[in-house]
């Protein structure tokens, strides 16, 4: 069988899939695994569809990019994994600058 977990990848072999203040989508639901201060362990952060910006981008476990995502409208920043993620659209950063 070839199934593939979290532990056999390794990302950070590549440059990240998104950039700072790129919007992007949350692609499942995300509950509080204990790391986020202020609510209970289970409760959900964000709900699947959710939209927000990427502010931080760092690593995890020398394995991971790790996306600090700040989702405006639930007044949170919550960090995700790539598989946890969808690009609303193509980031443009050159073409915003120049207009």
């Amino acid at each position: 069988m070839n199934i593939a977990r979290d532990s056999d990848i390794v990302e950070l072999d590549g440059p990240p899939e998104f950039e700072y203040g790129q919007k992007v989508r949350s692609r499942l639901n995300i509950r509080n695994d204990g790391t986020f201060p202020g609510k209970e362990i289970g409760e959900v952060l964000v709900k699947k569809g959710d939209e927000g910006y990427v502010v931080s981008i760092g690593t995890f476990l020398q394995q991971f990019y790790i996306y600090g995502v700040d989702f405006v409208a639930q007044g949170r920043i919550v960090g995700m994994k790539r598989r946890e993620l969808a690009a609303v659209e193509a980031f443009q950063a050159e073409t915003q600058e120049a207009v």
